[in-house]
């Protein structure tokens, strides 16, 4: 993985951070009765601040994540400006360029929408339930934005706290929101999207062509 990551560095570099490739921010060893762990930390894609909401299908679950097929069974589509279709186009075929030179697999592309008007909606209601449960004291001041990166890196953590107009619904920041992409004015609902390569550290070594040359024994493919 080492060796792998420095291509990767050297790669990120190259596109001035122009890319829709994780951004790693450190990898630690956990160790438990001596038994070791790796743990890779990457930037999360989505926003702090603007929530992704996913479909009714998994509306029950902490963590609902729907499929591609989900996604096109309900005619789903991304309106984005064709200045920024034809940006992402060229970053993504770049990027697959060099994850094949790698010899990487298995990756995939993650799609997070968010909807401006459902979001407001939302924190309207949750502001009519907190001011029909009174205050405790405990509560944010007017204004106040709640949640940050916490530990974040130097950089992102002093621009999070350095004066900066407020942002209104639907707005982001570039320099913080990486991976997102403003829908267009013709889109049926106001939308911003996180897109962005995830699952890119698996190598097309000797293990996996067994597992293909197994596969396609079995099934013809």
């Amino acid at each position: 993985v080492h060796g792998l990551l420095s291509h990767y560095h050297q790669y990120v570099v190259q596109c001035h951070g122009s890319t829709l490739l994780p951004r790693f921010l450190g990898m630690y060893r956990v160790s438990v009765e001596s038994e070791e762990t790796y743990l890779l930390v990457m930037r999360n894609m989505f926003s702090h601040r603007l929530p992704t909401p996913l479909g009714d299908k998994e509306k029950g679950k902490d963590l609902p994540t729907l499929k591609d097929m989900d996604f096109l069974n309900k005619n789903e589509k991304v309106y984005v400006g064709e200045e920024d279709q034809r940006d992402f186009m060229e970053k993504l075929k770049r990027d697959v360029e060099f994850l094949v030179q790698l010899k990487i697999m298995d990756y995939s592309l993650l799609l997070g929408i968010h909807e401006v008007e459902r979001a407001e909606q939302e924190e309207e209601e949750e502001v009519e339930e907190e001011e029909g449960g009174g205050d405790d004291g405990g509560g944010a001041a007017p204004g106040a934005v709640v949640g940050s990166y916490g530990t974040s890196p130097e950089g992102i953590g002093g621009y999070l706290n350095s004066h900066r107009p407020p942002l209104g619904p639907g707005d982001f920041d570039p320099y913080l929101d990486v991976y997102a992409l403003r829908g267009t004015e013709a889109a049926p609902r106001r939308e911003v999207y996180f897109m962005g390569l995830i699952d890119v550290l698996t190598t097309y070594d000797a293990r996996k062509k067994a597992a293909h040359a197994a596969k396609t024994v079995k099934h013809g493919v």
